[in-house]
């Protein structure tokens, strides 16, 4: 983690705060996208991505090797992100079971038609 030489004119603590507000902020999955890729880099944001990508088929169990021959992402990255669905503070499994029930919800509601103007019925 970069760590600065100055006393920066606001903290960390309340730094991070404002960004987590922020993204809460957002209203869909367009917003948050059009944020993250305002906010990081190419090489950050497929760094984020890959460690998404792990989370549900760890916790489905699959062992590291299958899940690197399925996505790519190194071992290693496997490995942390393991480490922090075991150890750490909860956010991977919060937003996993999160996303987890919305697809589910997403899938019991009907369809509504697209109409030819682009809006929905």
């Amino acid at each position: 983690m970069k760590r600065r030489s100055l006393d920066p004119e606001t903290s960390i603590e309340s730094a991070e705060t404002s960004l987590c507000k922020a993204l809460l902020s957002l209203k869909n999955a367009a917003e948050m996208a059009a944020f993250l890729h305002d906010l990081c880099t190419p090489a950050e944001l497929e760094v984020l991505v890959d460690r998404w990508r792990v989370v549900p088929l760890l916790l489905d169990g699959m062992p590291y090797r299958q899940i690197h021959e399925r996505t790519a992402v190194s071992i290693t990255t496997i490995g942390r992100v393991a480490r922090y669905l075991n150890q750490g503070d909860g956010g991977y499994l919060a937003a996993a079971s999160r996303a987890t029930r919305s697809r589910a919800t997403a899938k019991k509601s009907p369809a509504k038609p697209i109409l030819k103007n682009g809006a929905k019925a």
